[in-house]
């Protein structure tokens, strides 16, 4: 009953008690009762169980070109008609990857999973590998891990959360870094980007959490890993002094690069 989402655990056990759940038609007001319900018909207050919905998670590589939602009143083409998956569960992106920008997408049907890996107070750090055009100074990192101005529809907008930059390379043409955000406002990294003058050529997600894109063909998907949900489960689920502890960790990490900047 708890696992169909009638009733927590405690409850569906005072409903037992009260006479109000049947199986096969028959009364069952004492526990343990054991039942099958895969075969077995269970009634609950009158009404038929619904069996518990199975959690799939997915790993799809998008790509450019596909929007994250489940329908589009423009009829983009989309990134969850990439996924034919055998259970035919209806899947979820989890956040938002613009049409634009290819990498690492989580699709489920979890919400409550869902949330906590893309609401910024549970600390779930996203990684982008970035493409800009231009040669981008250690001025400019120290701008962007600091904290952008950007203004927002209808409100008069906000500083961007602390994040995290590493240049991989650069030439005066053109830098390739990847970028650490603690939150995904729309379009975020570009906007910032742009604002400092350094378009963005192209913007891949690398990783959500602990878990990083490896062995995905554009447009190839798999299930998540035993391992890999796990890891995920962790993170997510963290408790209030584990999400402390992780907000410390990346402000000192801050710190310490901006004292050796200077």
């Amino acid at each position: 009953m708890a696992d169909a989402g009638v009733a927590s655990r405690r409850n569906a056990e005072v409903m037992i008690a009260e006479g109000l759940v049947k199986v096969n038609g028959e009364v069952i007001d004492a526990l343990p009762a054991w039942v099958d319900p895969a075969k077995d018909k269970i009634n609950v207050d009158g009404r038929p169980l619904r069996a518990a919905e199975r959690h799939i998670y997915v790993m799809l590589h998008k790509p450019a070109g596909f929007v994250c939602t489940n329908s589009d009143p423009e009829g983009r083409r989309l990134a969850t008609e990439l996924v034919e998956h055998p259970s035919q569960a209806r899947l979820y992106p989890v956040g938002r990857l613009d049409m634009d920008s290819s990498g690492l997408l989580l699709l489920t049907n979890d919400g409550e999973l869902a949330n906590r890996l893309t609401h910024p107070r549970y600390e779930v750090h996203k990684e982008y590998e970035v493409l800009v055009k231009g040669r981008l100074e250690p001025s400019d990192v120290a701008r962007l891990e600091e904290g952008i101005f950007l203004p927002s529809d209808g409100d008069p907008g906000s500083r961007t959360r602390e994040s995290h930059l590493k240049i991989l390379r650069r030439d005066p043409t053109r830098t390739l870094l990847t970028m650490e955000l603690r939150e995904g406002r729309n379009r975020q990294i570009r906007r910032m980007l742009a604002d400092l003058g350094h378009p963005v050529k192209s913007l891949r997600r690398i990783r959500m959490g602990p878990v990083r894109l490896r062995g995905l063909a554009i447009g190839a998907w798999r299930d998540l890993t035993h391992s890999e949900l796990l890891q995920l489960r962790k993170e997510a689920f963290a408790d209030a002094a584990t999400i402390h502890r992780r907000r410390e960790r990346t402000t000192k990490k801050t710190v310490s690069r901006k004292t050796a900047r200077t």
